[in-house]
């Protein structure tokens, strides 16, 4: 490494990040972006720029998975089933103690010296104004999961803590948190409510965090192209370029995959739910898969368009849809009880979070497997997909303001979600008798809750385009983070493959749901998380070690 300083003006290469601006901790390499790539340009038809290796495995083995599950649909269900159970109920402890380690890293960084780094350089600034930033990384992180868990989640934890503990045979069977909260309908609300926001919260953001931070401090500050391999050249060093950045590379690009198929069919199931209950079109399997084609072509064109044009503005635009709908429920709904229960629920969460992230030795494992090990599944194999839109959009940002930003306010919004929508919910049960929502399958649950407040046409409407934009921004955030992985790390590679990318990661989604439904869709997240969870604690020490070379 050598210690340089750098003109903000020097010209960088098209496809390159921008060079960092002021004095940084250069990384001194051979390697070029796109050195290994493969390129056919043909006028007036298409262009391709492709890293060889990279491009080659992860599209192959994703056309392959796709052919074999549309092709043994029928018999594959139980082996989903089996993989998902075998995985969260062996490693749930694995899940959560890495969960754990990544929240440790994130405040231990915040509260440090470290927290003053800049990304890009000292006299770097930010690409993007603060509403912008913060819709781009919203919209991407969490969007189709909270409308599909926001009414959901806490009803299903309040109606099993309610339960308490039930035993078969000396087996505790129940799906209750922690030990529950038998005949306690206000306790059971307030560890409900804690479990979900244990969820939504601080780890699933921290997760996020730390890809974020990680691919935008060897990019911007040390000058490596825009990949997962390039966090790992502390550890590596010039092998990075080889088959270990080579396997780095192709498993954030089957995590990515998968983990965005699983956000696509629950987005498309919840959104064929809603146009039955509003329209009365049938929620069925050919209408969950129109709907998962139908919603790609969007993705494409939004792909076409670009990052400021498509993902900048979609994301905006959900943003105020979802600000007005939460505003609503507010309004409409038991106010009062709502803006008490927000401070009420973050001491809640507070007060159990201990309980609730203890790895080991719990009594509770349909909820600690079944709900927090596939959670955290899920969150990790998003993240090489969130943390690299992230850090694209996060030139320019202290290490302390990103880390504060990203952990604090969607965790903070997400806490209000969960509170305005699920705790509604809880209330039409407890205040007044209503059971149509705990009697509803999830996918329906928010709009059964919507029907018991004011102008529910206009509302559920909303909640159905607000499912479809969630899925729109989430597929085009992805093919373009799955691009730049597959091209060697070029931020500008040819609009083609982003559109091979857009429209696998539909075909997957379908095939998913052919091959299993809920279960398939849980199964391969929960599967590409785990290799991925061992990547990024490798990612977190190289993190660590980068930081500790910038000057400060």
């Amino acid at each position: 490494m050598a210690l340089t300083t750098t003109d903000p003006q020097t010209a960088v290469a098209e496809d390159a990040i921008p060079a960092p601006e002021g004095r940084t901790e250069i990384i001194d390499t051979d390697y070029e972006i796109g050195q290994d790539n493969i390129n056919f340009r043909r006028r007036f038809v298409f262009e391709l720029d492709i890293h060889n290796v990279v491009f080659s495995i992860s599209a192959l083995s994703i056309v392959l998975f796709t052919f074999l599950t549309l092709a043994f649909q029928t018999t594959l269900e139980p082996a989903f089933t089996g993989l998902r159970n075998f995985l969260t109920s062996n490693l749930d402890w694995f899940f959560l103690l890495t969960g754990n380690v990544f929240v440790l890293v994130c405040i231990g960084l915040i509260l440090s010296p470290l927290g003053r780094i800049r990304l890009g350089g000292p006299q770097a600034t930010p690409d993007y104004g603060n509403l912008a930033w913060f819709s781009m990384l919203f919209a991407a992180g969490m969007g189709i999961g909270l409308m599909f868990y926001g009414v959901s989640e806490p009803m299903g934890h309040f109606t099993a803590a309610l339960g308490g503990p039930v035993f078969e045979d000396g087996v505790r069977t129940d799906w209750a948190p922690l030990n529950g909260a038998v005949g306690d309908p206000e306790a059971a609300r307030r560890l409900a409510m804690a479990a979900t926001i244990f969820h939504w919260g601080l780890h699933p953001w921290a997760i996020y965090a730390i890809v974020a931070l990680s691919l935008a401090l060897f990019s911007f500050n040390k000058g490596l192209p825009l990949t997962l391999r390039s966090i790992f050249y502390p550890i590596f060093g010039e092998r990075v370029w080889g088959w270990p950045g080579h396997v780095i590379d192709i498993l954030a690009v089957f995590a990515t995959i998968f983990g965005l198929s699983t956000s696509l069919g629950i987005g498309a199931q919840q959104a064929s739910a809603g146009l039955e209950f509003l329209f009365g079109i049938p929620s069925t399997e050919t209408t969950m898969i129109l709907l998962v084609l139908a919603i790609t072509c969007i993705a494409i064109a939004s792909v076409v368009a670009g990052m400021d044009k498509g993902v900048k503005l979609l994301s905006e635009v959900n943003l105020g849809l979802a600000a007005l709908l939460l505003l609503f429920v507010i309004a409409v709904g038991p106010t009062m009880q709502i803006i008490q229960g927000f401070f009420l629920n973050l001491k809640a969460y507070a007060t159990y979070l201990p309980a609730l992230a203890n790895p080991f030795g719990r009594e509770d494992t349909n909820f600690s497997q079944g709900w927090t090990a596939f959670y955290w599944a899920w969150w990790i194999s998003w993240s090489p997909f969130v943390g690299m839109f992230i850090a694209r959009v996060s030139r320019g940002r202290t290490v302390r303001g990103l880390l504060t930003a990203v952990l604090l306010i969607p965790s903070l919004v997400s806490i209000l979600w969960m509170t305005a929508l699920g705790g509604t919910a809880i209330s039409q049960f407890v205040n007044d008798g209503l059971t149509s929502v705990q009697d509803a399958a999830l996918e329906l649950q928010l709009f059964e809750m919507l029907a018991h407040l004011p102008i529910t046409a206009v509302t559920s409407f909303v909640g159905i385009v607000l499912v479809i934009v969630f899925f729109v921004t989430s597929s085009d955030s992805g093919s373009l983070v799955i691009d730049t992985i597959s091209a060697g790390g070029k931020v500008n590679a040819p609009v083609p493959q982003r559109v091979f990318w857009a429209s696998f990661e539909g075909l997957v989604a379908v095939a998913l749901l052919l091959g299993g439904g809920l279960v398939a869709l849980q199964a391969m997240a929960v599967s590409t998380g785990l290799p991925f969870a061992i990547v990024l604690l490798g990612a977190s020490y190289a993190l660590i070690k980068g930081l500790l070379s910038e000057p400060r």
